[in-house]
């Protein structure tokens, strides 16, 4: 698997749009009829930071709390096909949702499901190491909780990297040292208390100065709508970024865009004042070109795509749960691809309705192997595993174990061949796999077929 480019960490919600047209009054209640036309859902919260991000063609990753409901499986459908890495602590209760009922572009109602929040479980291994690795960071927190998780927060005050802190008024305070944080001009003033009177970017610059010592941070930038941003930084005078022009249209996602895009910038070495302007820019034109519903509106198909890769694997993932079928995910190293293989590949396909391949990297296989293998590289594995008719998909990864792969991936069925059962050793991340309501099945190998016994038979001359 991939490493990503920005780490996103933070609430993730269900948004769901319902459309319609009002032409009349209930009969039973002063209240307007929706009549329904088109209904559509998306991740709200950090996991649209993380779509927005991905859209930019980034690789993405988000450490997000996702319930075991039907709203959380479809959370996570939406977020793997858009080729997010998703890492969940589990959620007690409900999956938070967001319905709003909109005619004319206008909102008529926002339906809230999901009740008060609560706090997610514990945090996975894997959840925990890609915030440690992480060439770039953003929270984007919506004061459900996983902000304030303490493991997390441990984890984000570990960092060396750029970090920016989307705060909430309900969330806890930026860990110290935060790069960049990135409160509206509403939160900025709530969070502050009272910063006296004056022009909205008078009131910016003197709430950021109070919020930016108190929260020991690099910088803060007041995001202030059409009249651009305020940069408070360590100097005594702050950048005042105004936005490219007058712009009218959907705001919603616009503070998402901006933390994503600054952020972003940050990765790839810009100061914060020119990650600022690339922010202001960014939202601007996403605002401009339609918001949230144009950002997300997929692509005209290209070619075929190839059957390898992590965006692969999540987009067959996503469909074959979209439509109630069980995805089963396999493991290993495949260097020289056998009949034991074969038959533990069929046997594994046989049990669902898509089988993903997580295989080895190089690296990952010197680790468990030796410096002597692979024999083949991993793209020529990847190319015959990818070839047979019982594979679906095949995603590489780099650590030893397939944990974190498993984790944003979330096969209904992890299968194992070998020697697990029947008293032999303990079986690796079957705990894990539990955690979503998950199955581990073990096939049995092919007696006498094992890469290991080829390879030594072939240096040794025997069959």
């Amino acid at each position: 698997m991939e490493k990503p480019d920005l780490v996103i960490v933070g609430d993730t919600l269900l948004d769901r749009d319902v459309e319609g047209a009002v032409r009349r009054i209930a009969p039973d209640a002063p209240a307007p009829v929706l009549d329904e036309a088109s209904a559509s859902e998306r991740p709200g919260g950090a996991g649209l930071a993380a779509m927005l991000a991905a859209a930019d063609g980034r690789k993405v990753a988000l450490v997000t709390a996702i319930a075991a409901d039907a709203a959380g499986e479809r959370l996570t459908e939406l977020l793997t096909a858009a080729g997010v890495q998703v890492y969940a602590l589990p959620l007690p209760g409900s999956t938070p949702e967001k319905v709003r009922l909109r005619s004319g572009g206008q909102v008529l109602l926002r339906l809230d499901r999901g009740g008060e929040p609560q706090a997610p479980g514990d945090a996975p291994a894997a959840a925990l190491d890609v915030i440690r690795t992480a060439p770039a960071l953003l929270v984007s927190d919506y004061g459900r909780g996983v902000a304030r998780h303490p493991a997390i927060r441990a984890a984000l005050g570990e960092t060396k990297a750029p970090l920016v802190w989307d705060p909430h008024p309900n969330g806890p305070a930026p860990v110290p040292d935060a790069r960049l944080v990135t409160p509206n001009l509403a939160e900025v003033c709530k969070l502050a208390g009272d910063a006296g009177g004056g022009s909205a970017l008078v009131v910016a610059q003197r709430a950021g100065h109070v919020l930016r010592q108190r929260w020991r941070a690099g910088a803060v930038v007041v995001t202030c709508g059409a009249d651009g941003a305020v940069l408070c930084h360590s100097g005594p005078t702050p950048l005042a970024v105004a936005t490219p022009g007058a712009v009218q249209g959907d705001t919603c996602g616009a503070g998402d865009r901006f933390a994503s895009a600054a952020a972003l910038a940050l990765a790839d070495g810009a100061l914060v004042s020119e990650a600022v302007q690339t922010a202001v820019s960014e939202a601007t034109a996403y605002v401009a070109a339609g918001g949230v519903t144009a950002a997300l509106s997929p692509p005209e198909p290209d070619a075929e795509p190839g059957r390898i890769g992590a965006d692969e694997a999540g987009r067959i993932a996503a469909e074959v749960k979209a439509r109630g079928g069980t995805v089963v995910a396999t493991g290993g190293c495949f260097d020289l691809l056998h009949i034991g293989h074969l038959a533990t590949l069929r046997a594994a396909r046989a049990l669902g309705d898509c089988l993903i391949v997580c295989l080895n990297s190089d690296a990952s296989v010197r680790d468990l192997k030796g410096p002597d293998r692979p024999l083949n590289a991993e793209a020529d594995r990847g190319r015959l595993l990818a070839a047979l008719d019982c594979v679906d998909a095949v995603v590489v990864f780099d650590e030893t174990t397939p944990s974190a792969v498993l984790t944003w991936l979330r096969p209904d069925i992890w299968v194992k061949g070998g020697d697990y059962a029947d008293g032999g050793p303990d079986l690796p991340e079957a705990e894990l796999v539990k955690t979503w309501g998950g199955q581990t099945v073990i096939v049995p190998y092919v007696d006498g077929r094992s890469t290991t016994r080829t390879i030594a038979a072939a240096r040794s001359g025997g069959k």
